[in-house]
């Protein structure tokens, strides 16, 4: 499978209008599942639009990839983050379909040698084994990104539900005595130091399928 997320910041005035348009955009794409909604309150650097594509090929997406860049040259869109990356979903044990998704767009610092990053990439997947809000993961390295940074992993998951995510997934210890340490510029093993994009939306739907 091959991913496709954007974050759209958009002018508040046009956000109704701007989410048709890019719906309709999106549809045009033929891409095997498409999620198009505004972002929930409490997102970090993640916009107001949450953008996401799935193909079954790099080149499916690169033949929809100018007309869908096209939809998003609109005035009232002022910032677009995103990445492309190819992957393969895992659902956990749990069960069940998720209700929210949500997809952590990051960039490792390029001086990080190889044996760190993979550590770095095995502790963020030993979460889901701790966590069952988490209902379907998926960690990716990047092949093209768009935004704020050089964006190097998508981290996306679906939970059962909102509490889901501020709860037991941010306040689990897998979470703060583990992986935060490569987030902490007062850590020593801190290898990511650019902001990230944290953003999630509501889905009736699973994505990561």
């Amino acid at each position: 499978m091959y991913s496709v997320t954007r974050l759209l910041d958009v002018a508040e005035e046009d956000r109704d209008r701007v989410l048709a348009s890019v719906r309709s955009g999106a549809e045009a794409t033929h891409a095997r599942h498409r999620l198009v909604e505004p972002t929930l309150p409490g997102a970090r650097n993640g916009g107001d639009v949450l953008v996401h594509l799935r193909f079954d090929s790099r080149s499916e997406w690169l033949s929809a990839a100018d007309d869908f860049a096209a939809t998003l040259n609109d005035r009232a869109i002022t910032w677009v983050n995103g990445a492309t990356y190819p992957g393969t979903p895992t659902r956990n044990s749990s069960g069940g379909a998720g209700a929210v998704y949500r997809p952590l767009l990051l960039r490792v610092l390029p001086e990080t040698d190889a044996g760190t990053v993979a550590q770095f990439e095995d502790e963020l997947c030993w979460m889901p084994r701790f966590i069952p809000a988490i209902r379907a993961w998926q960690l990716s390295r990047v092949d093209d990104a768009i935004g704020t940074a050089q964006w190097t992993h998508v981290f996306e998951q679906e939970f059962s539900d909102i509490d889901g995510l501020m709860g037991p997934y941010l306040m689990h210890p897998i979470h703060w005595a583990v992986v935060d340490r490569w987030f902490d510029p007062e850590c020593p093993d801190v290898i990511i130091r650019d902001r990230v994009c944290h953003s999630f939306c509501h889905t009736a739907e699973s994505v990561l399928s």
